[in-house]
């Protein structure tokens, strides 16, 4: 592959693409949980929850690949592996299947997590003067920060 030349310097886009990874990790791990708790959610708010569930892992779905593809442009591998993404992700699994309140409040915290993980890839994007990750990044915060709220509505 032939040198890339963005306006961004090799440091950067590496320090960048490792704070994306971390992203990616935490995206896909909550994109399993979400699909895990979709398929078994049960209760009295079953419909709504199990369709909710659904839209936000449809949403992640996309997320992954866009970040995965933003890791690629700045010329990195992109992890992809379960172990890859268990050492990289600060959000952890869920071994049983909680019941439907667990189930949102977990969700939550992931959700409000990958803020925080956008918060420090924000950082390194805007010292890099990464303009695209600013927006990516940006953008995936505002999906995160919306859905936990819609969560913890649910939940009240």
């Amino acid at each position: 592959m032939s040198k890339i030349d963005i306006g961004i310097g090799e440091k950067d886009r590496e320090k960048i693409a490792g704070g994306l990874k971390h992203l990616l990790a935490d995206s896909y791990t909550l994109y399993l949980q979400t699909h895990n708790f979709h398929w078994n959610v049960t209760g009295p708010m079953f419909r709504e929850l199990h369709l909710m569930f659904e839209e936000q892992y449809t949403e992640l779905a996309e997320a992954v690949d866009d970040i995965a593809e933003r890791i690629r442009t700045l010329g990195v591998p992109a992890p992809g592996t379960y172990q890859a993404f268990a050492q990289l992700s600060s959000i952890k699994e869920v071994a049983e299947i909680p019941p439907a309140t667990d189930m949102v409040e977990i969700l939550t915290r992931g959700h409000e997590q990958v803020v925080k993980t956008c918060r420090e890839v924000l950082k390194s994007a805007q010292e890099g003067d990464d303009e695209s990750t600013v927006a990516l990044v940006s953008d995936r915060m505002r999906v995160h920060e919306k859905t936990a709220w819609m969560l913890r509505a649910t939940s009240q």
